[in-house]
């Protein structure tokens, strides 16, 4: 029905006569019979000279022939793509008549969350949110070639498979054909790809649907996609490599520039620096330890097993309110309190300041007057404080107040997601548990098919025997055990795990017996993985990582439910289908199934409802 697309026309086209097809986004009357209507599809917008348009309205659907001409200069539009030429003469065939859209598709209001999802059929003609959707299309594209051009083979695994007790919580369908049993859907291709492994396929591959029943926010839905890859006779290094090698012609893709190498970082290194496993390396604010100014105390505060501070860079004009502010919250974080110290030049002195470092600096601080010369001068020159600048103090255990501090950092200094570039970071040797439970049973930081690190290998073993034998193990030793795993992240978000996996049986086993999984559980649990890797496993490892989530960062958006085509709502609701709904009675009885204590559905179609009305009516986000 077309000639041409609206957004590719230009001046190369003028004399041709051209057809365009697409949805009226704007008309403007001139003079009684002549109108001038913009007429928008997916790759821009087209003005075209229209006689007799009174009857066309917003997202009418036309057809319009025409010949392209050159716009007069007072007319010219620079922010249009084909801002310099229109289609004159124009014809007019109205394909479909639209009702007055909810909200306008052109993104120049603010419009409820709510009620876009609910017309997410209209929200989707929005440039931005079709710009995003052939962004994330192009991302896909750039990776399949990349790992491609690597051997991977793409292999498609199933979507119903048996639910597992660790990780996250399983979505899970009944079986009609075995009343009383479950299948439950991929949290991750995990096994599976594993499993590829032992087949030989050597190099695995998949941009997999992955779905997992946890709370939702701004990095994370229901249903997610993401690059799955496995590699056989491969190490950790390996697998970043390949791994950043299809990020990087992602990146090139979108951007038009590659990234720089990736640096790696220990996980004791990101905690130590930046208090988090997914530090944002865009700005600065680096913790720093101060422990060992501190270890002859007389300040009781500072007794702590570690003192670790920051500086803000000329932050010393934040308003007591706004300190006040922030010890509060370090305090919700966990920390006992925050300590605070303002940095000038020399006297006078406020009330509660002190003079330091030879009467170059002065320190202006509640806390100082406990605090001898010494301490105070080897803050301010451990952080290398200068006039104007804020330095923030914490006491308590390293990881509590590294990861208060890591939050405060964030709190003070993170840009917004669009702005500081892309800064990309590896972070290598995770614990390979995270904790221990409240009966002594270590909790793995990742999954138990994790293999500890080279070096530590002789611990895992000690610390099996010692729990088979019923003796205590050595919880810091334990938790001291580093894995092979590691994580890619950008900009503060964690892109995707991986990990070398754990091939050996007797190392499987020992991790079991530390987990508490004796043989038959391990067997009931996991028997089809095991009994695999009795007919010779290679060694392997693997990654996934989100490509909700690196497409949300290349396009500058806070949450990735704007580069999803059809998300969920925060409520984890999708209001443009009303799911989750009911079923009906027959099909319960049909699945074997009853509800006992049915949800109130009613409360949050009510919410739902009166979100979108009042959207409906304002036309503008209520929050």
């Amino acid at each position: 029905m077309r000639t041409d697309y609206c957004g590719r026309l230009g001046r190369a086209d003028i004399g041709r006569e051209v057809t365009v097809c697409g949805w009226v986004s704007r008309r403007r009357e001139h003079g009684e019979h002549l109108a001038f209507v913009d007429v928008r599809d997916r790759t821009g917008i087209v003005q075209c000279v229209v006689d007799h348009a009174h009857d066309l309205r917003p997202e009418y659907v036309l057809a319009v022939t025409g010949t392209v001409r050159e716009r007069p200069a007072d007319t010219a539009n620079p922010e249009l793509a084909t801002g310099e030429v229109e289609i004159g003469n124009a014809t007019v065939d109205v394909l479909s008549r639209s009702a007055p859209p909810p909200f306008r598709i052109d993104g120049r209001t603010e419009v409820d969350e709510t009620l876009r999802i609910r017309h997410r059929y209209l929200d989707l003609r929005n440039p931005r949110m079709h710009a995003n959707l052939v962004k994330r299309a192009r991302v896909n594209s750039a990776i399949r070639r990349s790992v491609e051009a690597a051997e991977f083979i793409e292999v498609e695994t199933p979507t119903l498979v048996a639910s597992t007790p660790e990780g996250a919580r399983d979505f899970v369908v009944p079986s009609r054909l075995h009343r009383g049993r479950f299948y439950a859907l991929p949290q991750s291709p995990q096994l599976f790809k594993q499993l590829c492994m032992v087949g030989g396929i050597d190099r695995y591959y998949q941009i997999a649907r992955c779905l997992r029943d946890e709370d939702l926010r701004a990095d994370r839905q229901f249903e997610f996609t993401q690059l799955d890859l496995e590699m056989s006779f491969a190490d950790g290094p390996q697998v970043r490599a390949v791994i950043s090698e299809a990020v990087a012609q992602a990146v090139q893709e979108i951007t038009g520039a590659r990234p720089g190498a990736m640096p790696e970082i220990t996980w004791r290194e990101a905690i130590d620096r930046y208090g988090t496993d997914k530090p944002d390396l865009r700005f600065g604010l680096e913790i720093v330890e101060l422990s060992d100014l501190f270890a002859d105390t007389g300040f009781n505060a500072f007794k702590a097993p570690a003192v670790r501070g920051i500086r803000v860079p000329g932050g010393g004009g934040i308003s007591r309110n706004a300190v006040d502010d922030l010890t509060a919250q370090c305090r919700r974080w966990g920390a006992p309190g925050l300590v605070w110290m303002r940095v000038g030049t020399g006297a006078p002195l406020p009330d509660g300041a002190r003079s330091a470092a030879a009467g170059r600096l002065a320190v202006t601080s509640p806390v100082a007057k406990f605090m001898s010369d010494a301490e105070v001068s080897g803050v301010l020159e451990r952080l290398g404080a200068e006039p104007g600048d804020m330095c923030y103090l914490v006491a308590d255990t390293w990881r509590r107040a590294s990861g208060v501090l890591g939050l405060l950092r964030l709190e003070l200094g993170r840009p917004p997601v669009n702005e500081g570039g892309l800064c990309f970071v590896w972070v290598t040797d995770f614990p390979l548990f995270e904790d221990l439970s409240a009966d002594g049973v270590p909790i793995p930081a990742h999954h138990p098919f994790t293999m500890p690190h080279p070096d530590d290998l002789e611990a895992v073993a000690a610390a099996a025997q010692r729990m088979t034998r019923g003796e205590d193990v050595d919880a810091d030793a334990l938790l001291s055990v580093r894995s092979q795993a590691y994580d890619l992240v950008l900009n503060g978000w964690e892109l995707g795990s991986g990990s070398v996996r754990i091939h050996r049986s007797d190392v499987q086993q020992q991790i079991f017996d530390l987990l508490g999984i004796d043989p038959a559980a391990a067997q009931e649990r996991f028997g089809f993985l095991l009994d695999a890797f009795r007919f010779g496993a290679p060694p392997h490892a693997g990654f996934a990582f989100g490509i909700d989530r690196l497409t949300a960062l290349l396009c500058g958006e806070e949450n990735i439910r704007e580069v999803i085509a059809f998300p969920k709502s925060q409520s984890g609701a999708d209001p443009l289908t009303n799911a989750p709904s009911r079923i009906s009675a027959a099909q319960l009885e049909e699945l074997g199934l009853a509800v006992v204590a049915p949800d109130d559905e009613q409360h949050h179609e009510h919410h739902d409802a009166s979100s979108s009305t009042a959207a409906d009516t304002s036309g503008e986000e209520r929050s």
